[in-house]
């Protein structure tokens, strides 16, 4: 099992999340919750098509990490 780095973003009246390494692989949902499970479902779908299609699945290389930074 291979895992994605997954970026999740507050918009004004929503979360959406993207996965990098898999360019159009997107999910929008109103809480944080539910734009996890739809990302994961998504990020299910991309892959199947992509093996459906004969595409090379990528290999995860986005990483992602917190650092610290001073308060403004």
């Amino acid at each position: 099992m291979k895992k994605y780095a997954v970026i999740i973003e507050k918009g004004p009246t929503n979360y959406g999340a993207y996965v990098p390494d898999l360019p159009g692989c997107v999910a929008v949902a109103d809480t944080v919750e539910e734009v996890e499970e739809l990302i994961r479902e998504a990020i299910e779908f991309h892959l199947e098509g992509m093996r459906e299609d004969g595409d090379p699945i990528p290999e995860p290389t986005t990483i992602a990490t917190y650092v610290d930074a001073p308060a403004a």
